[in-house]
């Protein structure tokens, strides 16, 4: 066996550990007395103590606290109470959301002690959704690169290859789900930070649309601006589409502290068929690795067997509102999030911030508002496209996972990063959500696709992503096969 390859395990089933078990089969599992939630949680916890060491996916275990959840899970099962859609199941969340009890760090050596002393919202959810919530996955500082490291608590791998990165900033999540720790993670998305560490291990991520799943961060000092507010969603990662639409529902109800969230449905009328699809190669202006186009292709080819009306098409302004990205995110950052990055940040954030923003002209206050009127004028045009053609197929990323510190060793390094994502940046520009399906591997790495789809439109992907998961079964949890 190479010792850096990682193996597939056996599929789940009755005859498999728990901690292989899908979210969907624990649920069902846990609800009809099969097995019990503490029997699922000290499966994940166990699996958390085997294969975590090597990983550092999981930063803040909550052994005793989940095993004490699952324990109440199983009572409420007993007295037979009416149970959330994750009754019992064990689940992750991010070190930058807030916990009752736990540190909201952000990957931050001055946070280390931020005792979280409400819940955000999503975690709220997740909470009256029956979720056990075992432990806290990693970021990097800030949430605010590709790759997951940071001073406080380390480097998270990727348990496909140890020198490629696990995605970020939901590293620790797509890592954890990825290894078989829990079935589902949470994460958050303003520039990929879900679709790209499911890209980069093999999952479904799916970046709900703004307004979705309610967002606020009670130990936030300060509100955050317009343009990155409406530009940053909580969103699962799982190994299935089933799993990924359970946890949508389970994150999605309202909470009066997000006042952007809108109460949409999640499943809508049957719409026309055949549904149209949008298909390109080379969104953004990007020259995408031919692996990556043959993935793309496939999956146009998938769509089509299954009786959708694909078309090679460009949709409009695709580069042009990746380009905007950073010119309002930047903006902002520069007065709020940099400044602290100077003085709180480790040294790979403040290289590859200062390498993210060093080509995006300063905006005085007009140019800031005339981008985030164009921003306006993008979101009308793809309104109409995507009347015409309610879905979009194309690349998440223009290459296969970076290797570990491409973003920090050169600025050539993250002008690279920066066009190889643009993909991911128009997407929270235009407000739409987006999932990431996946597609098999590249040189033994994950990669997937991308598909857009309409405002509050989350089922016509999900739909789509798991034809696309008929023809490209989900990997089982994988063992890490390389030394600590």
């Amino acid at each position: 066996m190479h010792p850096d390859k990682p193996v597939a395990t056996h599929s789940s089933g009755p005859d498999a550990p728990l901690w292989q078990w899908s979210a969907a089969e624990l649920a069902q599992g846990i609800r009809t007395g099969l097995i019990s939630s503490r029997e699922a949680t000290a499966s994940c916890l166990e699996r958390v103590a085997q294969v975590n060491p090597l990983l550092n996916a999981v930063v803040h275990v909550l052994h005793d606290s989940a095993l004490a959840q699952a324990d109440a899970a199983d009572r409420a099962v007993a007295r037979g109470e009416a149970l959330g859609v994750l009754h019992g199941v064990p689940v992750t969340t991010k070190v930058n959301v807030d916990q009752t009890g736990c540190a909201t760090t952000n990957g931050i050596v001055a946070l280390k002690d931020l005792i979280a002393t409400e819940d955000s919202p999503v975690v709220a959810n997740l909470k009256a959704a029956g979720a056990v919530l075992f432990g806290r996955t990693n970021t990097p500082a800030f949430s605010f690169r590709w790759f997951t490291e940071n001073a406080l608590h380390g480097r998270t791998l990727n348990p496909w290859s140890r020198d490629h990165t696990p995605g970020g900033s939901s590293g620790g999540a797509s890592s954890a789900v990825a290894s078989g720790m829990g079935p589902i993670a949470h994460g958050n998305d303003i520039a990929g930070s879900v679709r790209y560490p499911a890209y980069c291990t093999g999952l479904v991520g799916l970046r709900p649309s703004f307004g979705r799943v309610p967002n606020f961060l009670p130990s936030a000092t300060a509100e955050r601006p317009p343009g990155m507010s409406m530009m940053s969603v909580q969103g699962p990662l799982a190994r299935t589409v089933q799993d990924v639409r359970l946890a949508l529902q389970a994150m999605s109800p309202g909470d009066p502290r997000d006042p952007w969230w809108v109460p949409a449905p999640l499943e809508w009328p049957a719409d026309a068929r055949p549904l149209r699809v949008a298909v390109s190669t080379k969104m953004a202006g990007v020259a995408v690795h031919p692996g990556i186009v043959a993935a793309i292709e496939r999956a146009a080819a998938w769509l089509s067997d299954a009786g959708y009306a694909v078309e090679y098409i460009e949709p409009p302004d695709m580069g042009a509102a990746a380009a905007l990205w950073p010119l309002i995110a930047d903006t902002e950052s520069r007065a709020t999030m940099g400044p602290l990055v100077e003085r709180m940040g480790d040294e790979g954030i403040q290289r590859a911030y200062a390498g993210m923003t060093r080509h995006t002209p300063v905006l005085d206050t007009e140019a800031y508002f005339m981008a985030l009127a164009r921003r306006s004028t993008l979101i009308r045009h793809w309104s109409l496209f995507l009347q015409t053609y309610p879905l979009v197929l194309g690349p998440l990323s223009a290459e296969p996972p970076f290797a570990w510190g491409l973003d920090v060793e050169s600025f050539a390094g993250m002008d690279r990063i920066i066009a190889a994502q643009a993909p991911q940046f128009a997407v929270p520009v235009l407000g739409l959500p987006a999932v990431c399906a996946p597609m098999g591997r590249i040189d033994g790495l994950p990669v997937g696709v991308q598909l857009i789809g309409p405002r509050f439109r989350e089922d016509l992907l999900l739909n789509a992503a798991q034809v696309l998961e008929a023809r490209q079964p989900p990997v089982r949890p994988i063992d890490p096969c390389f030394g600590a």
